[in-house]
């Protein structure tokens, strides 16, 4: 960087006023204010005169214009005299340059806290300013929990690319794909914390609410392309137009078209994990998440074989828990089925039998064991997904745990975040790799693992492992499971894949 500016700082021609307020403040740096006012003048007129040198020299070709820097010999720059008027003024300006540098822009790329995707690099470590004053709105965000968590990530990470601040989407309650008329609508804020996410995320992306908008009815609409001629290099040219010139002067710019999970994806795994740590429940939703998780405990410690007692004969030590994202609902072995033929491969559909077993080969698992079941009952073919379990796993599902009452009492989206939670903070988790409720917790495990500087998080006595039930460990165990935070997008995790890290 100090080389390049270094280099039209030599070749352009420069204002007189510049250089003597550049000169100005390189002799205030080094303390040299008396001295500068006296050969002031005289330099002036010296630079002025290589200036013109240097332009002459470069209309005729003779040399290349960063000669005149290489032509000070190492010597002379070393020692006590520069008798060479350009050197001088070389080595005065680059010595400027390398200060300013030091002192404004401590993480140039190149100089670390840079990330780098096939499309779009992000800097991590100096977190940019987003603006306050100027706005994306994005359509209702629509489907299931896990698809609107990613499609908010998503439009989080197109308004820091426009450096905007996003207005507060709508989320949907409801769960329906088709009829977008019976949606309905919940905000943000109803959900998540809206003060909490701009706190943890503060630099890296940023949330506004309506009322921060001076004029509503002047947004500019950005019509979001589609079909196989909307290529990804098409969006992206896209987003980075509406982010200059006259589209960049509206207030509020307006994407309208599809959801926005199904936009182009253009950002790497870590930048959506920075995005998903920054979700936190409200603490209505919170405190039912933990009031499932504490009576799941307390049956692993009602058990006798969960009481450890100490020297003192007080300790108490409850059983840990296992959560099974067992996936057999009608309607997800509908769509498994046909992925499964699409995709040419048998590692996706997974029947009760199949989880049964493979749960119960987990090695070093420890039983006795509570197996919390985290499964939509009212899609459910039948209720016996609590028989046929091995001796040892203790399975309970919501109705059975006595918790049926909480999550009646709030839609299908509130439903599923509660499990969310409750699957997140258990200590074993087993998912299927081509759902993405599993994908995004074992994404948030493995960032959490991370977080704590856990290594050889493969290792089999790692803490908080996951397990991918559709594809066969060893011993006919699910194979073990940890998020690949190296990949270029979020495609593995919004659709499914059978290679999972471990």
């Amino acid at each position: 960087m100090s080389v390049v500016v270094f280099w039209f700082a030599v070749v352009l021609p420069v204002p007189a006023p510049w250089v003597r307020a550049l000169l100005v403040m390189v002799g205030f740096m080094c303390h040299c204010e008396r001295a500068l006012m006296k050969v002031l003048s005289i330099i002036q007129i010296k630079i002025d005169a290589l200036l013109e040198r240097v332009i002459r020299i470069r209309e005729s070709d003779a040399i290349r214009p960063m000669e005149v820097l290489f032509n000070c010999k190492l010597s002379r720059l070393m020692g006590g005299t520069l008798n060479s008027t350009p050197c001088k003024c070389m080595l005065l300006l680059f010595v400027f340059i390398l200060i300013l540098r030091a002192l404004l822009f401590p993480s140039l790329p190149g100089f670390g806290g840079v990330e780098w995707s096939n499309i779009v690099f992000i800097r991590n470590h100096s977190p940019i300013r987003i603006r306050q004053d100027k706005f994306l709105e994005v359509p209702q965000i629509v489907w299931g929990l896990n698809n609107q968590k990613i499609a908010f990530a998503r439009a989080c990470l197109t308004a820091r690319l426009l450096n905007r601040t996003l207005l507060m989407p709508s989320l949907s309650a409801s769960l329906f794909y088709k009829e977008i008329d019976l949606l309905q609508p919940i905000s943000f804020d109803k959900v998540f914390q809206f003060d909490k996410f701009n706190s943890l995320c503060g630099g890296f992306v940023r949330l506004g609410r309506y009322s921060d908008v001076l004029n509503r009815t002047r947004a500019l609409e950005m019509q979001k392309g589609s079909g196989r001629k909307w290529t990804v290099e098409r969006d992206l040219g896209q987003l980075r137009q509406h982010s200059i010139g006259s589209f960049d002067d509206h207030e509020v710019i307006r994407i309208v078209g599809k959801n926005p999970f199904l936009w182009h994806d253009h950002w790497p795994v870590k930048d959506y994990a920075k995005v998903f740590e920054c979700l936190i429940l409200v603490d209505e939703f919170a405190k039912e998440a933990d009031r499932v998780v504490s009576r799941i405990r307390a049956v692993g410690g009602g058990n006798s074989e969960s009481t450890e007692v100490g020297n003192d004969g007080s300790s108490f030590q409850p059983l840990p828990y296992v959560a099974v994202h067992m996936r057999i609902e009608i309607d997800w072995m509908i769509h498994c089925k046909k992925l499964e033929q699409r995709l040419q491969t048998n590692q996706i559909c997974s029947n009760k039998k199949e989880i049964m077993e493979r749960v119960g080969n987990i090695a070093g698992l420890k039983t006795p064991v509570v197996v919390y079941l985290a499964v939509a009952d009212q899609l459910l073919k039948n209720s016996s997904v609590l028989e046929g379990w091995q001796e040892g796993f203790l399975p309970y599902e919501k109705k059975k745990l006595g918790v049926d009452g909480i999550y009646s009492k709030y839609p299908y989206l509130i439903q599923s975040a509660i499990d969310y939670e409750v699957c997140l903070q258990a200590d074993v988790f087993v998912g299927n790799s081509f759902s993405t409720f599993s994908s995004l917790i074992v994404l948030e495990r493995t960032q959490k693992k991370i977080r704590m500087g856990i290594d050889g998080m493969c290792g089999s006595e790692v803490r908080w492992p996951s397990y991918a039930y559709n594809i066969a460990g060893g011993s006919n165990g699910p194979m073990r499971w940890i998020t690949n935070m190296s990949d270029s997008s979020l495609k593995a995790i919004s659709y499914g894949t059978d290679h999972i890290s471990c």
